[in-house]
């Protein structure tokens, strides 16, 4: 027991001598980002092929833009790609242009996507507690510096947040976007404040540190000027500009959804607060909708006008009206989808969430009617995760990226929830103190949540030492399961979380807390590092090496105006690696009628290519001598089917 206060008070002063010193702070703060920034976004994230079937489309259309110097219709394989507008594509192209042509720049626009948001989350949640500090007359440095570093590592390190951020597609581009709008909204708004927030600033100035003193002088300052200046203003304050350039970016990467998701937030949240009139007169809502109009118009109109109603029905009906009102590609699902996405998604803290809601008691209207703007942070979060969980929900078509949106404002609500066992003082902690806006947990939903956190953590551990028995298999990986049971990674992760589930188990029986929350974050990273990431580079070397190795013997093969054709399986990846048209076709007979017809035509050369999986190529009946064999890779075969045509004159293969 003395050990534990001990570490505890160690930590404790550790984060009061940051607090004192503005430079330390703001440098621990720097490393912290960058730590946890590099784990899960950037470790390893070019080291692994593009994985089929959607990102290679995305890598190869913004390489045609790269080569081509055409910036406004997307292509892939030769046809037009109108399933997204076109942000993500130029910043791939871009970072082609400085990096080169490889996995790092197709998934480094992601990854900077999801490092700015951690940031900008960690800097309001920064700004929100010292202002919660000012108001109060308090210094409580511990849970500031405690709660932002946590929020940070739980809007980073989870599944969803790291599949999608190391993925070179448009979700978390329309993500970074899009929960920075939101917080950049928030800031805007939080930071118009009224007369009395100066007068509590004042009398409780002698009572915090220097560095909070700092900020909260630079805060009164920035509100007096907006209260004084804003009414005559053109332009509203940076914060609903950053917000509303940031809504033309989420425009520019999926389309309406980019304005019409945060524009229902912040709506029902001004609506719910009973400041809509009021802040939509402050925002500049006219001056805010020529920004965006002026950033987002332009490449749309371009894009009309070369290809015309072809990109209307493809992007404006198909990809957009008919997603959300019928089932596009088979993405359909129950109702209960996006509550197991959430759950698996947002995993091991997903189960800290309706405590969380359920902290706020957002449905005590007048209480949150009554407090600062500012103190609204937690209802904001709140409305952010419903409504964009809502919204998906109704669609028809499902997918689990669509609520990727959401998780930065789950780990917000999360981080707030144990915001309140992080207390300045040295006495051991085992009920937390609340926040006078903060209405008080039950004992029994913390013991309830613990309990449920521990049985999560061991049903984990179990599905993981029998995962083999729960995944499917992979027609690319004829033995699949035999393989990952030789890695021994399944019994490696079962273990891990089995350990973290005791563990979280003692620290509720002897009612420590705060440090419940850390078991789990330090138990995901070792998931990370020892499961994930290894399971990453088995994946790529059973699944996507083959494809890589055999586009190479492609480039070296093909002969000038060959065809090169895929039977029965389509990879975009191929396209990419090699550079090449490929022809896709479902049937071996398709194919080989293809081939006859080719024959016919009398074109050279007077052979083609054709990829196959060795199970279609076998159907296809060829005899020895009718194909030369280039490479056999995994489950598929590359040949060359040369043209013949036989004394009888019927076209035939050899």
């Amino acid at each position: 027991m003395s050990m534990k206060l001990s570490v505890k008070h160690t930590v404790d002063q550790w984060f009061n001598k940051i607090a004192k010193n503005p430079a330390l702070g703001v440098t621990v703060s720097i490393l912290w980002l960058i730590l946890i920034g590099w784990i899960a976004f950037g470790w390893n994230l070019g080291n692994i092929g593009l994985i089929d079937e959607t990102e290679p489309l995305f890598a190869e259309a913004s390489r045609q833009m790269f080569v081509t110097g055409d910036w406004i219709t997307p292509f892939f394989n030769g046809d037009t790609r109108f399933d997204k507008p076109a942000l993500i594509y130029w910043c791939q192209a871009i970072a082609y242009a400085i990096i080169g042509v490889n996995e790092w720049a197709v998934r480094l626009p992601s990854a900077i996507a999801a490092f700015a948001l951690v940031c900008l989350a960690f800097y309001t949640i920064q700004w929100y507690f010292a202002k919660q500090d000012e108001l109060e007359q308090v210094s409580r440095p511990i849970r500031r510096y405690k709660t932002s570093f946590i929020a940070a590592a739980l809007m980073a390190l989870n599944p969803e947040t790291i599949i999608w951020a190391r993925t070179g597609v448009s979700d978390m581009l329309l993500t970074g976007c899009m929960a920075s709008a939101l917080l950049c909204f928030f800031l805007g708004y939080a930071g118009k404040e009224g007369s009395g927030e100066q007068g509590a600033g004042s009398r409780g100035a002698k009572l915090i540190t220097n560095a909070q003193s700092a900020l909260a002088l630079s805060v009164r300052v920035a509100s007096r000027r907006e209260a004084e200046g804003m009414p005559h203003a053109l332009f509203p304050n940076k914060w609903y500009l950053a917000f509303y350039v940031l809504i033309a970016g989420a425009i520019l990467t999926k389309g309406p959804v980019g304005i019409v998701v945060p524009g229902l937030i912040v709506g029902v949240f001004l609506l719910y607060v009973g400041k809509f009139r009021e802040v939509l007169r402050e925002m500049r809502l006219l001056v805010g909708v020529l920004i965006i109009l002026g950033l987002s118009v332009p490449w749309y109109a371009l894009v009309i006008w070369r290809n015309g109603w072809n990109y209307i029905n493809a992007f404006f009906g198909y990809h957009n009206l008919e997603r959300f009102t019928e089932v596009v590609n088979g993405h359909s699902a129950a109702w209960y989808f996006y509550f197991l996405v959430v759950l698996l998604g947002f995993a091991p803290y997903s189960v800290y969430l309706p405590l969380s809601i359920v902290r706020l008691k957002f449905w005590q209207r007048s209480h949150w009617r009554s407090l600062e703007r500012f103190q609204q942070f937690g209802l904001f979060a709140w409305f952010w995760f419903a409504t964009i969980f809502g919204f998906f929900s109704i669609a028809v078509t499902k997918l689990p990226s669509y609520v990727l949106p959401l998780m930065p404002a789950a780990a917000i609500l999360v981080a707030l929830l144990w915001s309140d066992f992080f207390q300045d003082t040295e006495a051991r902690q085992t009920i937390p103190v609340f926040s006078s806006h903060t209405p008080p947990i039950s004992p029994s939903f913390l013991r309830v949540s613990g309990w449920v956190n521990v049985v999560f953590l061991s049903v984990l551990a179990t599905a993981l030492f029998n995962i083999t028995h729960i995944l499917g298999t992979d027609p690319a990986i004829s033995n699949f399961h035999e393989l990952i049971q030789r890695t021994g990674l399944p019994v490696i992760a079962g273990v891990m979380w089995l350990v973290c589930a005791v563990l979280v188990a003692g620290l509720l029986l002897s009612r420590q807390w705060n440090s419940v929350i850390g078991i789990n974050l330090i138990g995901f990273v070792a998931f990370l590092i020892f499961v994930l990431t290894p399971a990453s580079f088995f994946i790529d070397r059973e699944r996507q090496l083959p494809l890589r190795e055999l586009s190479a013997v492609i480039l070296e093969a093909k002969q000038p105006n060959e065809e090169l054709i895929m039977l029965g399986f389509k990879k975009p990846s191929v396209v990419f690696y090699s550079h090449i048209h490929v022809n896709y076709l479902g049937l071996p007979q398709e194919a080989i009628e293809h081939i006859k017809n080719q024959a016919a035509k009398g074109l050279k050369p007077a052979s083609v290519l054709l990829l196959a999986e060795q199970k279609k190529f076998l159907q296809m009946d060829l005899q020895p001598d009718d194909y030369k064999n280039l490479s056999t890779k995994g489950a598929y075969n590359l040949v060359r089917v040369p043209f013949k045509k036989k004394k009888s004159e019927k076209i035939d293969i050899s």
